[in-house]
Parts: structure tokens; C-alpha cells; sequence
């Protein structure tokens, strides 16, 4: 019997948790990290891949995504594998939809799904009572989420309800992520600022700190300043921000007028009136790229092409605007903290089946530009998110933990292989994996297990989520 089903030689290994940085070779057994050493020997596996000349890191993992029918779509497993992910957390649901498409196309990554708190949908107004919130909370659990998503930016609750939801989700040891906004101030610094009072002192996941420091109050850099300070002097605060230009929004009009708080902010920015007609001049005119399926992934499609598009969905698309300036997105993934950690803890997408998984494109060209280190790249996209999510077996090479691998081209800054609990999902731009495992609680288990998808049980109170950071 071999001592390895498979090992990976000659790569550059960086593994940050483990303190390593260098050549070895990784030994994996039965799914799992067996050994890291300078050299083992190749007879001793079933199959060795040659890594020399590529970066060896634990498996990417992707703190925000979209993978359900509502935003993302059956290509979202798909687009996140072809990035090198192996761990996303999708950030809206619903989550039935988010297990149903994990089930039938599933692409072996390993998936966490937040509920949305949504006026008229999930709730019944902008104004839900604790009652209410906890009854949502708890079906959400039940179904196999690990917490909510509050969609303040795009459908906004009051401040006290918001507040309230906060307060529900801690008394309950869930996740509790938000995009910040309320009906008093929207997704701005302004918003930003008004998050992290209302959480107060209490854990909260803050949703891509980028998006609120697109100097629509004030300039972007400052807005950013301000961003950074305040998320400093609240460490109870988990954040993260995505580095592409492009945002993602909904098209859906109804009344002659965006549905979306963001989108009507885009055009209104775009110079476009926040209307069903400003929409359509606006895809015309190449603003508003609509995401339009092509070749099995989402794409972005402008001009004729975007909005004959856009017009047979009854204009229930996806939408993605260049909203995001480039020196807040790149200062805050460097941004640290006085006792040397990093201000906002990881780097996103807000990706998954909206086409912006630029997590290695854009994070190595920090790297290539010496804003971050190769180690501080892999703990912004795999140490830390694993920390918060409460994965301790994901996120290092230590013997035992889940051989979830990402294997990069540092020169071309691209993926070349990724690796999910020891099997290949992805290799030179093919994804062969199948299957997902969804990350649940203690309640959702059964419900994944109904689905018949394989349930990873995190015990949140545990997580960095609620610990902290360390």
C-alpha cells in the first residue's frame, strides 16, 4: 500500500499559519495533508504533479460570493474553481436554492450560505420586531445557513431593526453579515460609519469595505481614511473587500425604476437617471454591463447584445458598473493595524457567478508591486477566512488538515490547479470536480443531509468570527 495517494513536489510552498515558506513537497492521504517535507520520495504515491515553478498555497477561500438562482446561478461553481477557490461563502441565498444548485452543479468546493433579510420577501417590512427576526433566523439555520445577510444597501431596514437583527444573530451565536445601509443613509461611508455603531461592540461581518468609499460623499481617499479608523477602533468588526473595478447589482425595474438602491446609485453616478429607460441607455452606452451567460460561465455584456438581454429576463439580470476607484481598493487590502495585522481581514470578490473572481489576478499584482507580501496574500485569502468561519482543518498545511490546495502562476498571475480534499477540481483552466460539502450547524445538518450533499458542521462560538482575531 502506497504511503501517499498523491504529492505534489518542487512547488514554492506558502503556508503563513506553519511559519513556511519555501520548496517542498506535500504528501496527501485519504483527503488530508499527511506530510511537508523538502523532499519525499516518489515512489511512495500513487501520483505525484510536478510543481516547480509554481506557488503552493492552502486552498483559496472566497468570503464573499453569490451562488444561488436569485444572483450568481448554476456557473458560479464553476467560475470559482477556474479562480482557484475551494471555500466560498455565498452571501445572500436563498439558501434552498443555494443547496439545490450545489447538489446538481456542484464543482467540489466546499460552501457556506448566509439568508437574506429582505423587506417584502423575507421579512415583511423595513421595520421587523425581534420576534420576527428570530423566527427567520431559525428556519434559516434549519435549512442549512449559518446565519444572515442583511441587504441594507440594495432593500434597507430601519436602524433599529437593523440593530435588532445584529442583536439577534449574537444572541444566537449565527453569522451575521451586512451590507451596510439603512433607510436613514445607504450604502456610503456614511453607511459604513452608521454599521459599526449600530453593531455595538457586537460581532458583525462588515460586506466589501470597498463599495462605501467611492467618494460619493466625500473624496474616495478620504472616505477610505475614515473607513480604516473606524473599523481599527472596533475589533469586533470582520471585514473584507474585493479588488476589481466592477461592482455587481440587480437590474430588476419595477414602477418604471430600478428595484436597487446601488443600481440607482450607478447610474445617478454614471450620469444616467435612476429609471428603467436611464438602465437601458445606460447598457447602450457601455455603463451597465449586464451579466449574460457564454461558453458555461457569466460574462459582461454591453451595448444591443446586453440589452436584448437584459429585455428577455423582464429585466431581471445581474448588472455589474466600474463604480470602484482603484487607491481605496488597493489601500485597503494593505491597510494594517498598530499591532501589525491587517485592517480589513481578507480579500473577496463579491463574485462566484457575477464574473469579477479576480482574487489571484489582482491580489498578485499587490504582491508583484510590494503592497503585500506572497505570506500576507495567502493569510488575507485562506488563513484568515478559514479562522473566521470556524474551519481549523482549512487554511494551513499542518499534517491532518483538508488537502485543499490552490496552485498558482506567479508570473501570469492566474490558477493553474486547484485541489479539494485531495482530488483535483481544477487544472489548467478545466474543471473536472463534482459534488459539494456545505458548511452548516449542528441544525442544518439534516436538511443538507436531505439534499443528499455531505455536511462540514462549524461551531461558530468557536470561530474567529466570535473569538476574534489572533
Amino acid at each position: 500500500m502506497s504511503s501517499f495517494d498523491l504529492i505534489i513536489s518542487g512547488g514554492f510552498v506558502v503556508d503563513p499559519f506553519n511559519q513556511r515558506e519555501g520548496y517542498f513537497d506535500i504528501g496527501i492521504k485519504d483527503g488530508l495533508i499527511a506530510e511537508v517535507s523538502p523532499q519525499l520520495d516518489p515512489t511512495l504515491a500513487d501520483e505525484l504533479s510536478d510543481a516547480r515553478g509554481y506557488c503552493v498555497m492552502p486552498g483559496i477561500i472566497d468570503l464573499h460570493t453569490h451562488m444561488s438562482s436569485w444572483l450568481g446561478g448554476r456557473y458560479a461553481h464553476k467560475m470559482l474553481a477556474l479562480a482557484g477557490v475551494t471555500t466560498a461563502l455565498d452571501m445572500s441565498g436563498p439558501v434552498d436554492s443555494v443547496l439545490d444548485i450545489a447538489r446538481d452543479y456542484g464543482a467540489g468546493l466546499t460552501i457556506a450560505s448566509l439568508n437574506a433579510v429582505r423587506p417584502g420577501h423575507t421579512v415583511k417590512s423595513d421595520n421587523p420586531n425581534m420576534a420576527e427576526l428570530d423566527s427567520l433566523l431559525g428556519s434559516s439555520l434549519r435549512q442549512g445557513a449559518i446565519g444572515l445577510k442583511l441587504l441594507g444597501g440594495h432593500y434597507p431596514l430601519t436602524p433599529e431593526a437593523t440593530a435588532r437583527a445584529i442583536t439577534v444573530a449574537n444572541q444566537q451565536h449565527a453569522y451575521i453579515a451586512f451590507h451596510a445601509g439603512t433607510n436613514q443613509t445607504g450604502s456610503t461611508i456614511e453607511g459604513c460609519l452608521e454599521a459599526i455603531e449600530l453593531a455595538a461592540g457586537q460581532s458583525l461581518h462588515l460586506a466589501h469595505v470597498n463599495s462605501y468609499c467611492r467618494g460619493s460623499i466625500r473624496p474616495a481617499m478620504t472616505e477610505t481614511e475614515e473607513a480604516i479608523r473606524a473599523l481599527e477602533s472596533n475589533p469586533r468588526i470582520i471585514s473584507e473587500a474585493y479588488i476589481s473595478p466592477f461592482n455587481g447589482t440587480n437590474a430588476k425595474c419595477s414602477g418604471g425604476e430600478p428595484e436597487s438602491l446601488v443600481t440607482k446609485r450607478c447610474l445617478l453616478t454614471g450620469g444616467f437617471p435612476a429609471t428603467e429607460q436611464g438602465m437601458e441607455d445606460a447598457i447602450l452606452a457601455g455603463w451597465a454591463h449586464i451579466n449574460l451567460p457564454a461558453g458555461g460561465a457569466m460574462t459582461l455584456a454591453v451595448g444591443q447584445a446586453g440589452c436584448d438581454y437584459w429585455r428577455k429576463q423582464n429585466t431581471d439580470a445581474a448588472v455589474s458598473f466600474p463604480v470602484n476607484p482603484a487607491e481605496p481598493r488597493f489601500c485597503l487590502a494593505a491597510a494594517k493595524r498598530k499591532t501589525g495585522g491587517f485592517i480589513v481581514d481578507a480579500i473577496s470578490t463579491d463574485g462566484g457567478g457575477i464574473p469579477r473572481n479576480v482574487i489571484v489576478e489582482l491580489g498578485l499584482s499587490l504582491v508583484k508591486l510590494q503592497a503585500l507580501t506572497l505570506a500576507e496574500f495567502v493569510t488575507k485569502t485562506s488563513t484568515n477566512p478559514a479562522r473566521i468561519l470556524g474551519l481549523g482543518n482549512k487554511g494551513h498545511f499542518t499534517p491532518g488538515a483538508d488537502a485543499d490546495i490552490s496552485i498558482l502562476d506567479l508570473e501570469r498571475q492566474k490558477p493553474r490547479t486547484a485541489i479539494a480534499g485531495g482530488k483535483v477540481i481544477m487544472h489548467a483552466g478545466y474543471v473536472s470536480g463534482q459534488g459539494s460539502k456545505i458548511i452548516t450547524t449542528t441544525t442544518g445538518a439534516d436538511a443538507v443531509h436531505a439534499r443528499g450533499l455531505t455536511p462540514v458542521i462549524v461551531d461558530l462560538a468557536k470561530s474567529g468570527f466570535y473569538q476574534g482575531r489572533q
